[in-house]
């Protein structure tokens, strides 16, 4: 396992760096200037012309990437236009709140999701199932940015429940980061909690036809026990498969919730800097997403081995 391990994470380097590559060469073709930003509104051309040189964007963009990529085994992913400090610094800063948030959105998806699909198959063609189904309908198709702003109305303004906004850091108030990040963490939810019910119901209802199912009941093994044992087990193969996923579009759906609700995390930092053409941040923002979501996928595969002893990583 340890040599398809590092077989996979030499195969991914290429694949990064040509998706850092085309995602920086699109952002070239979006209108904007940076320097015209920072220099101001009322500034003149020789002003802006300063400011570009400052930042290096006087450079023929080849050149650019080429001194970024030289910086990635040290760790330098270059220094933010925007902000002036390094790209590094700043997503490590965020990365954790997004990871939070993300992890939040995780958990809430795989407690519900999974019950949910696990009921509506034991009680299939039932008012319970045909509840799960439209609750799942529903989880997929009202946007989540409208989803925000109603839980926003509901709970933060007209209940004053919990915070509308913003984001308190664990070390200072454990109590007060939970609540604030259980709203954020249901709009991001939801979507993926629908999609996870109707995967587990399709596939709780195929395993509970098979004969290993039958047999175990016919033995008169309660049937907690034959769910729990027999057919969870082998539901949670392809499952896993949906929570891989559904945790990486927790990861890029952070960045209307994390706009809409004020959070500084990975997600608004990468949509400030599309809007402010900081190349730099972008680049390193990408990068950093497109190595977790690499990671994510081959945590997924190896979980597979885990469940299902019949995969191996052998060459043959």
């Amino acid at each position: 396992m340890a040599e398809y391990v590092v077989r996979r994470l030499l195969a991914a380097i290429p694949v990064l760096l040509l998706v850092t590559l085309i995602s920086a060469s699109i952002m070239q073709l979006v209108p904007g200037d940076p320097a015209s930003m920072i220099a101001g509104q009322n500034a003149s051309q020789i002003e802006i012309e300063r400011v570009r040189v400052e930042l290096g964007l006087d450079r023929p963009y080849g050149e650019r990437m080429l001194a970024w990529f030289a910086g990635l085994p040290r760790g330098d992913l270059g220094r933010s236009i925007l902000l002036q400090r390094s790209v590094a610094d700043a997503i490590l800063e965020r990365v954790p709140v997004t990871l939070a948030l993300a992890g939040f959105g995780l958990l809430l998806t795989i407690a519900i999701g999974i019950q949910c699909g696990i009921i509506a198959a034991l009680r299939a063609n039932t008012w319970v199932d045909q509840a799960v189904l439209v609750v799942a309908l529903a989880g997929v198709s009202i946007p989540n940015f409208w989803l925000s702003l109603m839980l926003i109305v509901l709970f933060g303004v007209m209940l004053d429940w919990l915070p509308a906004g913003g984001y308190i850091p664990f070390a200072d108030d454990p109590l007060g980061w939970a609540r604030s990040l259980i709203l954020p963490g249901i709009s991001l939810a939801l979507l993926q909690i629908g999609l996870l019910a109707r995967i587990t119901r399709a596939t709780m209802l195929e395993v509970l036809r098979q004969d290993y199912i039958r047999t175990a009941r016919a033995k008169g093994l309660p049937g907690l026990l034959v769910i729990g044992k027999h057919a969870l087990k082998n539901v949670m193969i392809p499952v896993i498969t949906v929570i891989g996923i559904s945790f990486g579009l927790l990861l890029s759906g952070s960045v209307v919730i994390e706009t809409v609700y004020s959070i500084p995390g990975m997600g608004r930092l990468l949509a400030n800097a599309v809007f402010g053409r900081d190349y730099p941040l972008i680049q390193g923002g990408l990068l950093v997403t497109a190595a977790t979501l690499v990671l994510l996928n081959l945590v997924v595969d190896l979980l597979y081995a885990v469940l299902d002893p019949r995969v191996t990583f052998d060459r043959g």
